[in-house]
């Protein structure tokens, strides 16, 4: 159940499962893996639409990147990993050591791990390319099966979602 004041969830079904979205003045600000049907029959908010419409052709595997306006909210340091996961590009994958290099908290890849867990736009805040240092698939909100198979459509394994 939803926090009082918290922006409505709009979900969708989708290739990969229930997917949720909120908006708050025209910025996504949630999207919630395996979500549960809540607002199926309102009319979406623009916002709402334009990011289905996006999810959608990634993954149908015509989409690369994503252009709708986001506000993740979290401590400086979340921000600042999440920033970093949306320059990884689409078919690579960096580690959560890579990530901490990268934003130079070499010595921070637990913190990292707890940022990455924490993102609320999922997906298109693209943590399923975060793996293990010995490229293993480890922790996705949607399950490992999930971030296998976007990554495989990312690396053109699949042309699709099925």
């Amino acid at each position: 159940m939803k926090k009082p004041g918290s922006p409505l969830l709009y979900t969708r079904r989708t290739q990969i499962g229930r997917i949720g979205l909120a908006e708050r003045d025209g910025v996504i600000v949630e999207l919630a893996l395996r979500a549960k049907p809540m607002a199926e029959h309102l009319p979406e908010p623009e916002a709402i639409r334009r990011a289905f419409v996006q999810i959608e052709e990634y993954l149908a595997g015509r989409r690369k990147n994503f252009d709708v306006p986001l506000h993740a909210e979290g401590t400086p340091f979340m921000r600042q990993v999440w920033d970093e996961l949306c320059r990884i590009p689409y078919g690579e994958t960096r580690s959560y050591k890579d990530i901490a290099a990268a934003i130079g908290r070499p010595g921070a890849m637990r913190a990292v791990g707890m940022a990455n867990n924490r993102n609320p736009i999922a997906l298109i805040i693209p943590c399923h390319r975060v793996i293990g240092a010995d490229g293993s698939l480890v922790g996705f909100g949607g399950g490992l099966d999930m971030k296998r198979r976007l990554l495989d459509l990312e690396a053109g394994r699949t042309s699709r979602l099925a």
